[in-house]
């Protein structure tokens, strides 16, 4: 194809370049209101990996998240007739609240769009970040539905829009996470550094940087598989628009990444590996060296289950978007004695989310599976079920009759939870042989998904 910078030719001449001069420029104009975030390193996931790992720590910034960074640089950026008519932005939520510090620290107006399925936590955090300065609008189900209000605003008002990851200006900010480790490193290069993977600003602003001062670090971007906007791009030859998305990994769930980002990032060279009928990184595949880039997608329960992980051995609180980095060091293979830079992107996570996040945790382990069981409507039934069935390690976790009548078997959803993995085939052989009638509800069947 040709060079995928030539889908910017009509942006405006006025606006910066993305470039590492132009992130260390933004590095220098952040500098005052944002402290560089721990490079911290993870013993467990060294062990884990055989390389060193580091966690960039952005869920330690003001705002719980990267996002500041690029949508301060924008702002700061603005004339004064600008600063004058305010500012709009759509957001998922952790971009809401860094334009929310940034209006409130520069004293500028500001209306932000979520979704409605953005969580609580992170609007009350918006608030309070926005305080006087920002006015909080819920529309729509997804970040685009947000982005098409804004866009409407803008319109409408002649206000500027600070966009997510779509601006060379938010993107340098954004950037400027990698100047940061790099000197955090102390003169050590990385061989590969991990980036979650939304609407791609970050990716391009961090790829771009290393790209020109640390050319042979190998980057590889994650994305939530119900959402994999960029590597559809990437695969299509441009940015395509989802049909559909899971807004389950609500800080990456992007039905179509931005032309700047996708413009970068193709202009790095990166490749696809096909496995089955997904574009992802083969798991024995390593993305290391020679300044590789590579994309892939990781499963939302095995996001769960890192987020568990983090938060039991780190104490880190990680969002879903947080954990894409880190999740994706268990489906890779990583040369030994490598150094790894792996980026938790935000920890604003609502607690309230955790009985979900446990839930599809399990679920993804093969611990949890779901039954729509027929119980004889006679005295010892579920008893039978439980000493002839369940094996000394399984518990039932749900119980609920689905429709009570006076036929003579009366159906149950029933959930079990195993002792470990390997327990499933030895409780199916029971269930068949079993005079009582078991019918597995798959994940991801429409049964499944309305009865859990």
């Amino acid at each position: 194809m040709s060079n995928p910078l030539e889908l910017l030719d009509d942006q405006s001449t006025s606006r910066p370049a993305l470039t590492a001069d132009e992130i260390d420029a933004a590095a220098k104009r952040i500098a005052d209101i944002i402290e560089p975030t721990p490079l911290q390193h993870s013993p467990r996931l060294s062990a884990l990996t055989g390389a060193q790992v580091y966690l960039k720590r952005e869920d330690l910034t003001a705002v719980r998240s990267y996002k500041l960074r690029g949508a301060y640089n924008l702002i700061v950026q603005l004339t004064d007739s600008e600063r004058a008519a305010g500012v709009v932005a759509a957001s998922a939520g952790n971009h809401a609240q860094g334009v929310a510090f940034a209006c409130n620290a520069m004293g500028i107006k500001g209306r932000i769009y979520v979704p409605t399925t953005t969580p609580k936590q992170k609007r009350d955090r918006i608030r309070v970040h926005g305080g006087e300065f920002v006015e909080l609008i819920a529309v729509g189900e997804t970040y685009d539905a947000a982005a098409a209000a804004a866009a409407e605003d803008v319109e409408r008002t002649g206000a500027t829009m600070v966009p997510p990851f779509d601006d060379p200006r938010t993107a340098a900010g954004q950037g400027t996470i990698a100047p940061e480790f790099l000197e955090q490193l102390g003169g050590r290069t990385p061989d590969l550094v991990v980036i979650p993977v939304g609407g791609g600003g970050c990716l391009a602003g961090i790829g771009t940087y290393l790209r020109e001062r640390s050319p042979s670090t190998g980057i590889l971007g994650v994305e939530p598989a119900g959402a994999a906007s960029m590597t559809a791009a990437l695969v299509a030859g441009g940015p395509v628009t989802l049909p559909e998305i899971d807004p389950f990994v609500d800080g990456a769930a992007v039905r179509r990444i931005g032309r700047l980002p996708y413009a970068a990032i193709a202009a790095f060279g990166g490749r696809v590996v096909s496995h089955g009928s997904l574009p992802l990184l083969m798991a024995t595949e390593s993305p290391r060296g020679a300044g590789a880039f590579r994309m892939m997608q990781v499963d939302e329960g095995a996001i769960c289950t890192t987020m568990l992980d983090l938060y039991q051995n780190e104490g880190i609180i990680a969002e879903p978007a947080g954990a894409l980095s880190a999740t994706a060091l268990s489906e890779i293979t990583i040369e030994p004695g490598s150094t790894v830079v792996c980026l938790v992107s935000g920890g604003n996570n609502d607690v309230s989310r955790y009985g979900e996040i446990i839930e599809r945790s399990l679920v993804h382990r093969g611990l949890k599976h779901y039954f729509l069981v027929d119980f004889p409507q006679e005295p010892g039934a579920l008893r039978r079920f439980l000493n002839e069935v369940l094996g000394p390690d399984d518990d039932i976790t749900l119980f609920e009759y689905v429709k009570r009548n006076n036929r003579e078997t009366g159906a149950a959803l029933v959930g079990i939870e195993l002792g470990a993995p390997e327990g499933l085939g030895p409780l199916l052989e029971r269930m068949e042989d079993s005079p009582i009638q078991c019918e597995r509800l798959d994940p991801g069947s429409p049964a499944y998904r309305y009865l859990t």
